[in-house]
């Protein structure tokens, strides 16, 4: 953190301000952000955001060259989602990071997740522009990474999604999209791209293609699918798509399904067992693991404080139990008891994992006391291009977790951006 900057900003700040804000982004958006927005940027050093890009990068790329893990999470994959014609690597990826103290009292990164899957790059880039102009930050400040700017970023991001066809032919896909909080990311996409946002259900099949009509009811050929649907929401509300997802179709998938498994919860464990002891990753251990075989022991063996069992009651105030494939933090349990582990039945143990507890540092000063921050790199890979960290998100908060659901009522907290000083 910037200590000056955190200082001037607070001392400049105005209700006005803020309005203007929101304004802005209602007007470059043209549809209303259904979730809060921070009052305040953070303001980091570049070092430190150049360190948790590069800790993503080195982890995605030892999960990709691991045929083991690969192996092991492609199993993983409910039989129902297994999509034919995977790439040879994602397009999107996002990796979350936790500022914690180390047994030295040092402000590190720590890993909270990695995820293959794509994330609000439009609205973001909307959204750093917005806090710039509405609070007049210096020009000097640094949004993105990897030297890109504006430009630069929305060339990518565009090459990412589209690859090298027409937009009429590539789509974005979602459940509802219309009614999703995301949706304001969904409608920058459409604008800046050129494609059409499609509900995921409405999707029509002729021979080996997949089509879309268009707003004045065309069937238009799909030859490439920005996807957002995700598998977790189609399983939770049961919904049955008006097409075989598993048959290999005449289509170019921009984030193949089958990465939002393959580089997800499931490889903490695994990047676990080789993390050396200053690593980013926390230690975790399959459910499973914990409860028949060997998993307390390496959870003691990488330092986390677990208690013996010793009846139903035990409380594990130092673990979170998290299932392996689900969103927003939809199941996550804190301190679980032993009888809440032995309750998971068996035969779905290793759906599972626990992780230990990450204790957030509160250290960005505002009016309404500290606050702490998560950040959320966002990195884009081509596919005649690299992975590469293009823009960092910031979700700021004082609740448990971090995600905008679990702070409501409270002010200074919410979906945020990062400005960088080298």
């Amino acid at each position: 953190m910037i200590p000056e900057l955190r200082t001037r900003f607070n001392q400049e700040f105005s209700p006005d301000r803020y309005a203007k804000l929101l304004a802005l982004l209602q007007e470059r958006c043209r549809v209303p952000v259904e979730f809060r927005v921070a009052e305040t940027p953070v303001f980091v050093k570049k070092a430190m955001m150049d360190e948790m890009a590069g800790a993503g990068c080195q982890l995605a790329k030892s999960l990709l060259g691991n045929s083991s893990y690969l192996e092991a999470a492609r199993q993983a994959i409910p039989v129902q989602y297994r999509v034919s014609g995977e790439e040879g690597h994602p397009h999107f990826l996002t990796a979350d990071f936790a500022l914690v103290r180390d047994r030295a009292g040092r402000l590190t990164p720590k890993l909270v997740e990695i995820q293959a899957f794509p994330s609000v790059y439009a609205y973001q880039a909307i959204l750093g522009c917005a806090y710039r102009e509405a609070y007049g930050l210096a020009t000097g400040l640094k949004r993105y990474l990897c030297g890109l700017d504006d430009t630069l970023y929305w060339k990518m991001l565009t090459k990412t999604v589209l690859g090298k066809l027409d937009p009429e032919n590539v789509v974005l896909t979602e459940i509802d999209p219309a009614h999703q909080k995301t949706r304001v990311d969904f409608e920058v996409t459409a604008r800046k791209l050129g494609i059409a946002v499609v509900d995921i259900r409405s999707l029509e099949a002729v021979g080996n293609r997949l089509h879309y009509r268009n707003g004045k009811g065309k069937l238009v050929p799909i030859h490439r699918i920005y996807n957002r649907a995700i598998a977790d929401e189609l399983m939770a509300r049961e919904i049955r798509l008006p097409f075989d997802l598993t048959r290999r179709w005449d289509v170019q998938w921009a984030g193949h399904p089958n990465w939002y498994f393959l580089i997800s919860k499931f490889s903490i464990p695994w990047l676990t067992r080789e993390a050396a002891p200053d690593s980013v990753v926390p230690p975790a251990v399959f459910l499973d693991e914990f409860l028949e075989g060997d998993g307390r022991a390496r959870l003691r063996a990488a330092g986390v404080d677990v208690p013996d069992a010793a009846g139903a009651d035990t409380v594990y105030p130092m673990l979170l139990l998290k299932p392996l494939f689900s969103f927003a933090g939809k199941g996550i349990r804190f301190e679980p008891r032993q009888a809440e582990l032995e309750a998971i039945p068996r035969e779905r143990r290793h759906d599972y994992l626990l992780q230990e507890r990450m204790t957030f540092v509160h250290n960005i000063e505002t009016p309404c006391g500290l606050t702490q921050a998560e950040f959320r790199i966002l990195y884009l890979w081509p596919e005649d291009g690299n992975l590469t960290p293009v823009l960092p998100l910031v979700r700021l908060g004082r609740g448990k977790m971090m995600g905008v659901d679990h702070n409501r009522n409270q002010e200074w907290v919410g979906g945020s951006a990062a400005f960088l000083e080298e």
